[in-house]
């Protein structure tokens, strides 16, 4: 039990075991995830943006890897994600095309940009559909448009 907690949830005391674990040895932030199914645990993963040199290896991104590669299928609906703190904007677009559909987090965005971790700025540019830190310029449209329509004709596609 930690300090000022009457009760832990199981599955977040895992989250929060490996946010500790990549912390203590240096591989990433104070982050963790557990993704759980059916109430048992199918994934368990903290950040490890350091040791992959990977800005894509948060807690989240990793244990959707892990329980897709477990359960043998991008489709995670019947899941749910124990999180230590709520989920930056790629880790939370990566729920949704995973199809997760509950989600428990420890800590707000506020409280983790307090020590460092500010996702503000990607926030803003979503929401605004610009960025003003990135240089975003469309190229070769009608080139690439011929995808879409060799997607759209292609007999064997499989709809993810």
């Amino acid at each position: 039990m930690y300090p000022g907690a009457k009760t832990l949830n199981n599955f977040m005391e895992i989250a929060i075991e490996q946010a500790r674990m990549g912390m203590k040895h240096n591989l990433g932030g104070p982050f963790g995830a557990v993704i759980v199914k059916d109430k048992t645990v199918i994934s368990r993963a903290h950040n490890r943006v350091l040791d992959f040199n990977d800005p894509t290896a948060h807690a989240e991104i990793m244990a959707i890897r892990i329980a897709s590669s477990n359960l043998e299928t991008f489709d995670l609906s019947g899941c749910e994600i124990y999180t230590t703190s709520y989920p930056c904007p790629m880790c939370m677009s990566a729920l949704y095309w995973a199809r997760i559909k509950t989600l428990y987090y420890g800590t707000t965005t506020a409280e983790v940009e307090k020590i460092g971790f500010d996702d503000g700025q990607i926030y803003r540019a979503l929401c605004k559909g610009t960025d003003t830190e990135m240089n975003v310029e469309k190229l070769d449209s009608k080139i690439c448009q011929q995808l879409l329509s060799e997607w759209e004709e292609k007999e064997d596609k499989y709809m993810y």
